[in-house]
């Protein structure tokens, strides 16, 4: 077997699954393989190590999401290298330059357009994974500030146009594109053009959280995104990192819901796939009281279900994720110590319990 063994929590048969598994493929990972700090054994964070991440991770998941080519466009050869550290059948969703989902300013501080030469260079350096068949969707991700107007429905289309080829996901982060009419219009300027719309689960306060709205808009590709709960830090203002404000450990029940959305779209699809993404790149607190005080936690989650030592939260939850949609948790490869596996089987269990007693909390 490829990068590991069988066995203890990962020789488990499947769990039951909340959904009826469809024909199309739906893989569960998380946002970025370098921010899991618990997750990986302490020789990885040698500096000679550190490049291996990818491969370590790739044992227990089979998609990953490239954040960094939001900040920097990067050398095509760091693609290849991590097409090389990764299985056959590993993809990678890439996230696209900030310029390109108009995050960009002048001098000014006004809008930068994008330009028809970042869109060549960023295709360009994601040659390596079209080649390597692991490319998997390309996300772009508007800002809140950026509105429905004409303009910018309009530029949807020249999205497509400047990647004729590849699949794309669209997540919007200003809640007027998915609400009242404009929804229907949303809808339709994404199917027109082949945009893939990517589903968020997210804190529900402002023009600024996207609601917990699913379409498929793609035949053949769909798209789940989790970015956490935490409701005190999402409009945060000094934070320490970005990470803060997705700083939350999804309860099992609170995911139970949302694997039941993405088998309903798994039914749908035409033998496609589904991507399916935990964005909650942080820590968890030493303590549940430190974590309730943070916002980084459901109310329903109970000392019994909190993790005995900190844990990767999109790691943690992603593997609950798995379990949730049927599938082999980490693969089935033997998760590793770091893990505290009788917490997420607890948590697991409780969900299905409360599932059995139509207390779902969704």
């Amino acid at each position: 077997m490829r990068n590991g063994t069988r066995g203890a929590l990962g020789s488990a048969p499947p769990r039951k699954a909340v959904i009826r598994i469809a024909k199309a493929q739906i893989r569960v990972g998380t946002a970025s393989w370098t921010d899991h700090e618990p997750f990986y054994p302490a020789e990885y964070s040698k500096s000679s190590m550190k490049s291996q991440r990818i491969a370590y991770y790739a044992r227990y998941f089979d998609l990953v999401e490239v954040d960094s080519t939001f900040y920097r466009l990067q050398p095509a050869h760091n693609f290849e290298l991590w097409a090389d550290r990764t299985p056959p059948d590993f993809v990678f969703d890439v996230k696209a330059y900030g310029e390109m989902t108009w995050h960009h300013r002048d001098e000014q501080n006004q809008p930068l357009p994008p330009s028809a030469e970042t869109f060549a260079t960023f295709g360009e350096m994601l040659q390596p994974l079209r080649a390597a068949g692991k490319l998997g969707a390309i996300l772009f991700q508007f800002p809140p500030w950026y509105k429905p107007t004409s303009e910018n429905v309009d530029y949807l289309a020249t999205v497509r146009e400047l990647l004729p080829s590849d699949t794309i996901a669209v997540e919007f982060r200003q809640r007027a594109w998915l609400e009242g009419r404009q929804l229907d219009e949303t809808r339709a300027a994404l199917t027109d053009h082949a945009l893939a719309f990517c589903a968020v689960d997210e804190p529900q306060i402002g023009s600024g959280s996207a609601p917990p709205v699913t379409m498929i808009t793609d035949p053949r590709f769909a798209m789940v995104r989790f970015h956490g709960r935490n409701a005190k830090m999402w409009y945060g203002r000094n934070l320490q990192s970005s990470r803060d404000r997705f700083d939350y450990l999804y309860a099992a029940q609170e995911l139970l819901p949302w694997a039941e959305r993405i088998g309903r779209i798994a039914e749908q699809l035409d033998g496609g796939q589904i991507h399916v993404v935990t964005n909650n790149n942080a820590t968890t607190r030493a303590s549940l009281d430190d974590a309730r005080q943070g916002g980084e936690v459901a109310s329903l989650t109970t000392a019994a279900r909190w993790p005995n030592a900190p844990q990767s939260e999109a790691i943690f939850n992603a593997l609950q994720l798995q379990a949730l949609l049927g599938q082999p948790i980490g693969k089935g490869v033997a998760l590793p110590q770091a893990i505290d596996r009788a917490t997420l089987e607890a948590d697991l269990s409780a969900a299905e319990q409360a599932k059995q007693s139509g207390g779902d909390k969704s």
